[in-house]
């Protein structure tokens, strides 16, 4: 009895596991299926439109001519008569120095053309042979020439107009090395910049430019393009080319740092929002999420050219008409589908 009671209850059991185990199954088979949330993303059409082509270049400000007044041989200076600031004219007397070794030269002078003079009429008589007078001749032009020389570096004169940029040395100083005075001649002034090789065709001489400065942030100056070097180098891949702008009111000053604008007219390029772009890491590479018709992104690689605010110009990689992801793009890879939540 015991044992039929035993069976009874096992059969009963399975029984019932196994009803729980069916009605499990045809739970789990007429319940709905998980769907995964779509990434949300905002889209902007773009198109071709016109786009300045422009380059920025930096440089110093340098004068137009610059001079450094030195004497031919060290000296001991007399006395100084500008000072760094002031303006001066070509000629304009700057320094005097010892003049004792100019003393000396024009004793010799003198004594040399009285010889020269009185040989010149022995030998128009016939009292003196050719030979005799030539040396006598070139004893005198070589004083002469000395004592010009020195004439020439005891007072020196500025042979520019300009203004003095650098004084190096004080009265009682002994000259060496070092110019006493550097004169600057600013106005106009000059700017050199280094131009990308690619852009050399398009550079011409004479073409008009915009220069701004850090020091002058509220004026744009109008400069033009004097000297295209023609060699490129090799090692920057650019050449260099000379900015003349006009400085009539001496606004822009030696040594200042210089922004120059080219422009190279338009072309008919993709414009783009920056949000738009997104960088690969660990690489210079630049995509762009494509929005396409069936609700998927597509990652494009794109060449970019200017940058214009919040814009981009896309020089290859996308088309006229392409709606692309500008925000979202965190979540995104290639081939996804998302969600387009524009307002």
């Amino acid at each position: 009895m015991k044992m039929n009671s035993i069976i009874k209850m096992l059969l009963v059991g399975g029984v019932c596991v196994a009803s729980v185990a069916c009605q499990s199954k045809k739970s789990a088979e007429t319940a709905a299926p998980v769907e995964v949330a779509k990434p949300k993303v905002t889209t902007a059409v773009v198109n071709v439109q016109s786009v300045e082509q422009q380059s920025t270049f930096t440089g110093n400000v340098e004068g137009y001519a610059v001079n450094n007044i030195t004497p031919q041989q060290p000296r001991r200076i007399t006395r100084l008569l500008v000072d760094v600031g002031d303006r001066v004219y070509a000629g304009q007397k700057v320094a005097e120095l010892d003049n004792t070794a100019l003393a000396q030269a024009k004793v010799q002078l003198e004594n040399s053309e009285a010889n020269y003079k009185r040989s010149l009429e022995l030998y128009n008589f016939g009292g003196e042979s050719k030979a005799s007078f030539d040396a006598v001749k070139t004893a005198y032009e070589v004083a002469k020439s000395t004592y010009e020389n020195m004439l020439e570096n005891t007072t020196l004169t500025s042979p520019i107009s300009g203004v003095v940029t650098a004084r190096n040395y004080d009265n009682g100083d002994m000259v060496a090395g070092l110019p006493i005075f550097v004169v600057q001649r600013i106005n106009p002034v000059k700017i050199f910049i280094n131009v990308s090789e690619s852009l050399y065709s398009y550079v011409k001489k004479g073409m008009k430019v915009d220069v701004t400065l850090d020091a002058l942030a509220e004026q744009t100056f109008e400069g033009k393009v004097s000297r295209i070097t023609p060699s490129i180098d090799p090692q920057t891949r650019t050449f260099q080319v000379e900015v003349t702008v006009a400085n009539g009111k001496e606004m822009i000053k030696p040594g200042m740092y210089a922004r120059v604008t080219m422009n190279y007219g338009t072309r008919q390029n993709i414009v783009v929002p920056d949000q738009s772009v997104v960088k690969m890491l660990g690489s210079g590479d630049r995509y762009i999420y494509v929005y396409k018709a069936d609700g998927t992104v597509s990652y494009q690689k794109v060449e970019l050219g200017r940058r214009m605010n919040d814009k981009y110009e896309v020089l290859s990689g996308i088309a006229d008409g392409d709606e692309v992801v500008t925000s979202g793009q965190v979540a995104l890879k290639d081939g996804i589908a998302v969600e387009r939540v524009n307002e």
